[in-house]
């Protein structure tokens, strides 16, 4: 993963020794949001999937995680707690590396401290990017979302939420529209993207419907063909 990629064998085997095992089940909390967070979790096998409710009850969406992967390294730096509640999709296997540990990492070797300082200059883009599309209209942010989806066949960062977290724009969003014909794959049911938007799922069927009536998309079950991308990137600019 890329966190631990720049370590030597010594010191992958330390972080394997100084940390402990766990083991979780589907739909299993690994945490809550706002738990503290003494601890860097490692996630060595399954998936996870990270929420918050909003004081206004609304649950948010902010992605899933495949291993192998470090889970909330933000929470742990800043010893604030856990920023999300995150929950097994899969059985999971996690070790927990104390957060002591962890930050002597960062102190002493040099490839760990690159990738946390990449990782906190993508969260405070990430602070700009949020903003700006939680004012746009459900339209303008579904359009976004579908084109940073074909924008990143590659697939999820560590850093990133899954092929998918939407307005929340884990990953930065291409440079220029796809070509037309790109397949984007929706993330389970339209009541995820929902919440990955932000958005209740009525809005979310309204949205596709609606682009979807005016040829921009072809929407095939959870299969979306990105047919006018020129257009697709105006709507998600208005």
């Amino acid at each position: 993963m890329p966190l631990f990629a720049g370590l030597d064998d010594a010191r992958l085997r330390a972080v394997l020794d100084g940390s402990a095992p766990r083991r979780y089940r589907p739909g299993q909390p690994l945490w809550h949001a706002g738990d503290a967070a003494g601890s860097l979790p490692v996630l060595l096998a399954g998936r996870v999937a990270a929420t918050a409710v909003t004081a206004a009850g609304r649950t948010l969406r902010f992605g899933e995680w495949a291993a192998p992967c470090a889970l909330d390294k933000v929470a742990v730096i800043d010893a604030g707690g856990h920023t999300a509640t995150f929950v097994a999709q899969t059985p999971c296997r996690v070790r927990l590396l104390p957060r002591d540990r962890f930050l002597a990492l960062v102190d002493s070797a040099p490839a760990v401290r690159r990738h946390v300082l990449q990782l906190l200059a993508q969260q405070a883009r990430g602070q700009q990017e949020r903003w700006a599309a939680g004012v746009g209209s459900a339209q303008a942010r579904l359009a976004g979302w579908l084109l940073t989806e074909a924008g990143t066949p590659a697939g999820p960062r560590e850093d990133a939420g899954r092929a998918g977290a939407p307005a929340a724009r884990f990953r930065d969003a291409p440079s220029r529209p796809p070509g037309p014909g790109v397949v984007v794959t929706l993330p389970g049911s339209q009541q995820v993207l929902a919440d990955l938007l932000g958005v209740t799922r009525v809005t979310v069927n309204r949205s596709l419907s609606r682009l979807r009536a005016d040829g921009l998309i072809a929407v095939d079950g959870r299969t979306v063909r990105i047919l006018a991308p020129e257009l697709l990137a105006r709507r998600a600019a208005s």
